[in-house]
């Protein structure tokens, strides 16, 4: 009977974790693996490389430069963009530099390769080890079904040589109708997966040169796309491809659906009298431009359609996106890609007076989505999601806690660690009589004081002069809402006042929080 007991005790324990873990789960958004973002260099000077991956802000976490072409006879064909310099100045900046081995969909060349498999994968393998290039992409484009087993063969060679810290991945066509036959067929799925550290889905030209005026990449072809994928190989190994890049038809002519770049359609459009929609259907938008030479059509991808291509990768739980090409997109697309990418969308922040903070402060990781979608900004801020965040700015939210103080914050309670951490470094108090008060309603005077104290290491200094007509130098809070507004992290309002019993929201303390990045946030510990 002891046994069963003890064994029911860690059975209930057991759940009681599990339990807890919901709860917690159900408060804040799961922080999953970060996802990864590619990009090919193609179009540019090399000359100008390193400042359209800088134009990217961080946001790149691979690129593809254009250094390996074919002879021939199959054998490498090292470009004159090859450059150690650049090489050099991305692995500084903790970017892998893995350049494309590419056909440019010349047959012929694609399957002299083929043939010379062993000659080229030895050539590979010296040129990744001589330049300390991260691998190779295999990026071999326009053979058919009948080069599939060749084109397989090539990929696992390439595994088999290269040393296991190098990447080995493959661009593959869309495959969204399971074409068994063509050039969409030369990629077997399964196997490459197998050889390959990931696939990248090369997810556009739904529309292409000489084919009628449609989508590059519509939501529907996309999704598609992935799901073949997913058919036959693990999520983690598969890449989105995006287009940066649009095509244009010009009424009246029999071909049309040339290719420009996202900066230049962009440019475009607002030169000229232009009708700009975005079609709901395709998730792409579309715009008729009156240039004084005729009617153009254009088909391309702005912030919104990149988002909801970007939502598949969090809806399939894919490895990451990559794009073709860095440096055809504008560079606004930059400024919340990262978020987008990891599934940070948040429907009700568009047009809000604080967005730039919300958005800056949940990329740095101080603050999280009351969800995925939502920010819920302004929802009134909680003492305990107080504690939560200036701890985790602080860097100190990997530190131990091995008693509790407040007897109304349990151990079980979801931001009971932080609650103590905050304590032991007197960032926040309880309110006496050993009582917390954890989902109390923060006020202005009460924030001021704690910011004070994180920066209590600054040389912070005020004027003693009232500034405030509602806050007296008697008011406990006096010194620290002085402190803070001289320093320019707290402000009072239009009328004189300052409202220090005013309840803080979200929005304001994503604020508040990126007015203090500027400062050295170390603590004494």
């Amino acid at each position: 009977m002891k046994l069963k007991s003890k064994i029911l005790d860690k059975i209930t324990k057991i759940c009681t974790c599990l339990i807890l873990i919901l709860i917690l789960l159900s408060n804040y958004s799961v922080v999953q693996a970060q996802k990864i973002n590619t990009s090919y260099i193609y179009f540019s000077d090399k000359s100008s490389y390193v400042q359209i991956v800088d134009n990217a802000s961080g946001s790149v976490d691979i690129v593809y430069p254009s250094y390996f072409d074919l002879n021939e006879d199959g054998s490498l064909k090292i470009t004159q963009k090859l450059d150690i310099d650049f090489i050099e100045e991305m692995h500084r900046k903790n970017i892998k530099v893995v350049p494309f081995l590419s056909n440019h969909w010349d047959r012929s060349l694609g399957r002299a390769a083929l043939r010379n498999k062993e000659g080229l994968v030895r050539e590979i393998v010296r040129a990744v080890e001589r330049y300390n290039l991260d691998g190779v992409n295999v990026d071999i484009e326009n053979v058919t079904d009948k080069d599939r087993d060749d084109y397989t063969e090539l990929v696992k060679l390439l595994r088999d040589n290269l040393s296991s810290d190098k990447e080995v991945s493959v661009a593959v066509a869309a495959n969204p109708k399971g074409w068994t036959k063509g050039w969409q067929a030369s990629y077997d799925y399964r196997k490459l997966g197998k050889y390959s550290d990931y696939l990248f889905i090369m997810a556009y030209d739904e529309s292409y040169m000489g084919g009628p005026s449609g989508p590059v990449a519509s939501i529907q072809f996309v999704e598609k796309s992935i799901q073949y994928a997913l058919k036959y190989v693990e999520p983690e190994k598969i890449v989105l491809g995006i287009p940066f890049y649009g095509r244009y038809w010009k009424e009246g002519e029999v071909i049309g659906g040339y290719g420009a770049s996202l900066k230049k359609i962009d440019k475009i459009i607002k030169n000229y009298p232009s009708n700009v929609v975005f079609d709901n259907e395709s998730k792409s938008p579309m715009a008729t431009v009156y240039a004084p030479d005729g009617t153009y059509i254009y088909w391309y991808e702005n912030e919104e359609s990149i988002k909801e291509k970007l939502k598949l990768v969090k809806k399939y739980n894919l490895k990451g996106s990559g794009s073709w090409s860095l440096g055809q997109e504008k560079e606004s697309f930059w400024d919340f890609y990262d978020l987008w990418l990891n599934g940070y969308y948040f429907l009700d922040i568009d047009g809000h007076w604080a967005v730039d903070s919300i958005l800056s402060m949940v990329e740095k990781g101080w603050m999280k989505g009351t969800s995925d979608e939502y920010f819920s900004p302004n929802d009134k801020l909680t003492r305990a999601q107080a504690a939560v965040i200036l701890v985790r700015i602080l860097g100190l939210d990997g530190e131990k806690v091995n008693s509790y103080s407040f007897e109304d914050v349990s151990y079980s309670y979801w931001a009971s660690k932080e609650i103590e951490i905050a304590k032991k470094y007197n960032i926040i108090q309880g309110k006496g009589n050993n009582m917390f008060y954890p989902d109390e309603v923060i006020t202005r005077e009460e924030m001021a004081a704690m910011l004070y104290r994180i920066l209590k290491g600054e040389d912070i200094s005020y004027n003693k002069v009232r500034v405030f007509k509602d806050v007296s130098s008697n008011d406990w809070s006096y010194g620290y809402i002085m402190a803070m507004n001289e320093q320019g992290i707290f402000r009072g309002y239009d009328d004189g006042n300052f409202y220090p019993k005013r309840e803080l929201n979200r929005a304001e303390m994503a604020v508040l929080m990126d007015r203090i990045a500027k400062y050295n946030l170390d603590i004494e510990k």
